[in-house]
C-alpha cells in the first residue's frame, strides 16, 4: 500500500483465507453447548455465474469431488448455489468438502467468483441460523431469519451469537457486510 493511498483511507483487501473454514467445527459445538443449535447437515457454496463449457468443467468436478451429495441451483439474482448434504453430526466432513470446492474454484481461476460459503443450523425452537464466510473479505458473521417467514431478521438472535463465537471465529466487525442471504441452499 502506498503513501497516497493511506493518505485516501484506501486500504488492500484481505486475502481469503480458506483455511479458516477449518475452524467451523469447533464453532459448532461452541454453539451448540452456549445456544442449542445443532448443524443440519447442510452447506453451500455461492458464486457469480460462469457461462459455458466453464461452468459445465465446475458442475462435473465438485460431482468428482463431492460424488452424488452435490446440487446445483440458480437463485433470482444470477448467483449460482452448490449444496453439499453430510450427516447432521458430520460437520468436519461438509467442511472438508465446502474448502475443497472453493479451492477447486479458485484454482481454476475463479477465485474473483467466490462470494460466500454458509452451514446451516437449527435450535428447539426451529429456529435457523447460517454462519456465513465471506469470501473477499476472510470474515465470518451469522444470518438469522425471523421464523415468522418473509424477509426479517432476528437481530438480537445475530449479535449473541456474534458474541458467543468471538473466540472461534473471525466475526466480521463491520455490520453493514452482514448480507442476507435469503432462500439460501443450506439455511
Amino acid at each position: 500500500m502506498g503513501f497516497l493511498d493511506a493518505l485516501l483511507g484506501r486500504s488492500k483487501p484481505v486475502r481469503p483465507d480458506l483455511d479458516q473454514l477449518f475452524a467451523l467445527p469447533s464453532a459448532a459445538v461452541t454453539l451448540e453447548a452456549a445456544a442449542g443449535f445443532r448443524p443440519t447437515g447442510l452447506g453451500s457454496v455461492c458464486f457469480a455465474s460462469v457461462e459455458g463449457g466453464a461452468f459445465s468443467r465446475i458442475e462435473d468436478e465438485a460431482r468428482g469431488l463431492l460424488g452424488g451429495s452435490v446440487e446445483f441451483s440458480q437463485d433470482a439474482y444470477g448467483y449460482t448455489w452448490l449444496l453439499a448434504r453430510h450427516p447432521e453430526q458430520d460437520v468436519v466432513g461438509l467442511v472438508n468438502d465446502l474448502h475443497a470446492v472453493n479451492t477447486s474454484l479458485e484454482e481454476a481461476g475463479f477465485g474473483p467468483q467466490l462470494l460466500c460459503s454458509l452451514i446451516g443450523f437449527r435450535d428447539g425452537k426451529d429456529r435457523s441460523l447460517a454462519l456465513v464466510y465471506l469470501y473477499k473479505r476472510g470474515t465470518f458473521y451469522p444470518f438469522a431469519p425471523q421464523q415468522s417467514g418473509g424477509e426479517k431478521r432476528d437481530n438480537p438472535l445475530e449479535l449473541q451469537v456474534r458474541a458467543m463465537l468471538g473466540d472461534d471465529l473471525t466475526i466480521e466487525k463491520d455490520l453493514a457486510r452482514w448480507f442476507p442471504v435469503w432462500g439460501a441452499p443450506g439455511l
